[in-house]
């Protein structure tokens, strides 16, 4: 099996501000834009991202503030993988966690739907965590081909 070549990278570390869901929503739009993808595969990738950094700023650091890292990168076999990385309180149960309707905070009316979501937006899905210490969220999705142009 050949290894895939890392054609482009980023990071980026923002507070963990609620407006910054939609700052990191478009920084992965705009990154994944240039491997042109289809309008559905963008869609998916900013969802899941969306997804990802709000559990970040809702779930691990509740009422303080704290970073949040979004790392991103494509290969040269179209794969798209995102890390959303934060400090906060952790995930005591991750398989738990990624049950449907599954919350920590059903009174502010949290779905418990945020890992389904990234799970079926994207290829893969895995979810590391540690008490006090944080939680690592690693996503790829696969892009289709480019159509041949005529």
């Amino acid at each position: 099996m050949s290894k895939n070549t890392l054609i482009n990278q980023t990071k980026i570390v923002f507070p963990s501000y609620s407006a910054n869901e939609a700052f990191a929503r478009s920084a992965a739009a705009s990154f994944v834009s240039q491997m042109n993808p289809t309008y559905d595969e963008l869609s998916d990738i900013k969802c899941a991202v969306s997804e990802a950094v709000t559990n970040a700023i809702v779930h691990a650091y509740r009422d303080v503030l704290g970073d949040v890292t979004l790392i991103m990168k494509m290969y040269d076999n179209r794969l798209f993988y995102a890390e959303i990385r934060d400090r906060g309180c952790g995930i005591p149960d991750v398989e738990e966690a990624m049950r449907p309707l599954f919350t920590t905070d059903p009174e502010n009316e949290r779905s418990g739907m945020g890992f389904t979501i990234i799970d079926n937006f994207m290829d893969s899905l895995k979810v590391t965590s540690a008490v006090n210490k944080g939680t690592k969220i690693v996503i790829t999705k696969k892009l289709s081909l480019l159509p041949i142009q005529k």
